[in-house]
């Protein structure tokens, strides 16, 4: 009988707060391990100062059973392979003051490449959990192979007709049955979404399926993340699979980026590589990779708070993720999704901070005080800006420290816009009351009446060096900067053609309308015409920031091997000037068996669109990409926000 989530979830505790850090036969060694292999393995883990940084699991993952039981129904070693035998395994891991970790299968049998075939625990978890307690185990990463009755056992079955949950719960209520504590990996590739009942059950779960040997699978797995990062926290992390650091697969940069990126997302750190073995010995510029005290620390920090998505620059190949940290720090990543080397600049107000007293440059290795408004580096192919920030104040406002004066003229520079606007707010504030004072902001009078602030009206380009002059007796201490408001446009305010369709949500999905149009091609689009609310002081085309309303759940399960992205594409033109955004995943329920499949689950994504003029904007939503190599059908469009 299968048990559900809700049966054994109050009693999960095994270890909570551990981020299973540690290494993981599987990626190297594949469904071959053997004591050898092992020990040596093991051994590195402490002779090469990994132990000490929190590198604590050794998992010997597929490979290590045989295709039966013994006559008692228990599971055994393969003794071709493990020859002393698991016990004796797990006794010369502690030995070592590591973790022994051991690997099983909630099917039939193991996720099992190669022969002899491995038998796996569904129907037999209590037993197996008391073997593997017995053994000493301290970690259970438990995969889903072989599993789902209804379609005759396949190897894999990404659309099984119940969900998965109930035989991982079988398996914690075998676990705790036990009495010891042992981490449980969930690993079903993120069948079900996980993320909703996994955190009721062990202590991480694997949001995606299995990584592969090309750097197109670190984009691939961060689509599918995108919306998930709040599920976790202490005691239930997101587990983005196994690390290829040291495998030889990526560049140093790539590796540098793998790494930041799933140690900000508080993914457990398993190293996958061959440390030490017969014929191999890990790289100094991977082991030090591995052994980055700074990123290490962002993954154990004690806040607990995975970084999330903040935004995308498809067309120009970059994007940003950030989280806080202990202390009123922030750890950002810029990753350079091209594969050359170029300069990349992060505004701070980006990720709600205006300037940071110290900005720490990981891979770059330099320190920079009293940054504002933005940074520049060198960020090489495929590589990562990671920056630590503190002493932050919040986006927006700009203290006497930031700027020149000269006589009684005050110049506030590096003031950053998000969007083209006149519609801006600023608040001037000096250190007395003024009775009857005469300020002049970029050449425009106001007067300050018996006030210490004044608030006035300002126009600012989508940029981060505007300038803000100011003629007054006395200079201001402080400028606050606020944003114009948006102005939402539905789905169902627009007119669509061709193949797209508009068609009603469940109820409580699509938010904020309750509708969506999807099936946008290359010949199927929506279209609006939107008067723009005031009049541009050039009356020529600007850029505004737009915040797109979509749903995606293309997740890529069998595709996950070669083109999968889990993303779909959608273009919108303003006036004719088309912007091509790639979309992330935003499901955020079952893509099995919720309403709507996850299809219904909106997400946000912030672009700045050119075109937009004086008069009536013509936009058009559509996918005319879809015919050159990228995804045919877009993403499903909910509604746009703009920020006049």
């Amino acid at each position: 009988m299968q048990r559900s989530a809700g049966e054994v979830a109050s009693n999960w505790s095994a270890s909570g707060e551990d981020r299973d850090a540690g290494w993981n036969s599987y990626n190297h060694y594949s469904c071959s391990p053997n004591e050898s292999i092992i020990h040596s393995n093991a051994q590195a883990l402490v002779d090469l100062g990994l132990q000490p940084l929190g590198y604590h699991y050794v998992t010997v993952d597929c490979g290590w059973t045989l295709p039966d039981r013994i006559a008692n129904g228990t599971l055994t070693w393969n003794p071709a392979r493990f020859p002393s035998g698991y016990p004796a395994l797990g006794n010369f891991i502690h030995g070592l003051g590591l973790g022994f970790g051991v690997y099983q299968d909630a099917g039939i049998q193991t996720c099992m490449t190669g022969s002899p075939t491995q038998v796996g625990s569904l129907f037999y978890e209590r037993i197996d959990a008391e073997t593997f307690a017995a053994w000493g185990a301290d970690l259970l990463k438990y995969d889903d192979c072989y599993s789902e009755a209804a379609t005759g056992y396949p190897n894999v079955d990404y659309t099984p007709a119940v969900s998965p949950s109930g035989r991982y719960a079988n398996m914690t209520a075998a676990i705790l049955a036990t009495n010891r504590p042992i981490l449980f990996q969930i690993c079903d590739w993120g069948v079900d979404f996980p993320a909703l009942w996994a955190p009721a059950l062990g202590n991480s779960w694997r949001v995606t399926n299995d990584i592969i040997p090309a750097f197109r699978t670190i984009p691939r797995i961060l689509n599918q993340v995108v919306p998930q990062t709040d599920f976790a926290g202490p005691g239930h992390w997101l587990d983005l699979d196994m690390l290829e650091v040291g495998n030889g697969v990526f560049t140093i940069p790539e590796e540098q980026t793998h790494f930041s990126l799933w140690a900000i997302l508080k993914s457990p750190l398993v190293i996958g590589a061959a440390l030490k073995d017969t014929y191999t010995s890990i790289s100094q510029a991977s082991l030090a990779i591995l052994k980055n005290k700074d990123i290490i620390g962002y993954n154990q920090d004690s806040l607990g708070v995975a970084a999330s998505f903040r935004r995308r620059w498809t067309e120009a190949g970059y994007e940003l993720w950030a989280g806080p940290l202990s202390g009123n720090r922030m750890v950002v990543a810029l990753i350079n999704l091209q594969n050359t080397d170029r300069s990349l600049t992060l505004n701070l107000p980006d990720v709600g901070v205006q300037k940071a007293g110290s900005v720490k440059d990981i891979w770059n290795g330099v320190t920079v005080a009293n940054v504002l408004t933005s940074y520049t580096a060198l960020v090489k192919a495929h590589g990562t800006l990671l920056l630590e920030l503190g002493g932050m104040v919040s986006a927006g406002y700009y203290d006497s420290s930031n700027t020149v004066t000269v006589g009684q003229t005050t110049t506030f520079g590096k003031i950053f816009g998000s969007t083209t606007s006149q519609n801006y707010s600023a608040l001037l504030s000096f250190k007395d009351k003024q009775t009857a004072a005469s300020v002049v902001v970029n050449g425009n009078p106001y007067t300050l009446t018996d006030s210490s602030s004044l608030t006035i009206p300002l126009s600012l380009n989508a940029a981060n060096n505007n300038t803000l002059i100011i003629t007054s007796p006395t200079p201001p201490t402080s400028l606050s900067i606020t944003p114009p408001n948006s102005t939402f446009y539905p789905s169902t305010s627009f007119k669509v053609s061709g193949s797209s369709i508009l068609t009603a949500c469940h109820t409580g999905l699509c938010k904020p309308v309750g509708s969506k149009i999807g099936y946008l091609t290359p010949t199927g689009s929506a279209s609006l015409s939107i008067p723009a609310p005031y009049k541009t002081a050039s009356g020529l085309a600007v850029s505004k920031y737009v915040e797109i309303y979509f749903c995606n759940n293309e997740i890529a399960f069998q595709t996950s091997w070669d083109s999968g992205t889990n993303t779909r594409n959608m273009t919108i033109a303003v006036n004719g000037v088309t912007t091509r955004v790639e979309l992330p995943l935003s499901g955020r329920s079952s893509e099995l068996f919720s309403p709507g499949y996850g299809w219904e689950d909106t997400g946000v994504f912030g672009v700045l669109l050119g075109g937009w003029t004086d008069g009536n904007n013509n936009v058009v939503v559509g996918n005319v990409y879809g015919s050159t190599g990228l995804v045919n059908y877009g993403a499903d469009f909910v509604g746009l926000s703009v920020y006049w």
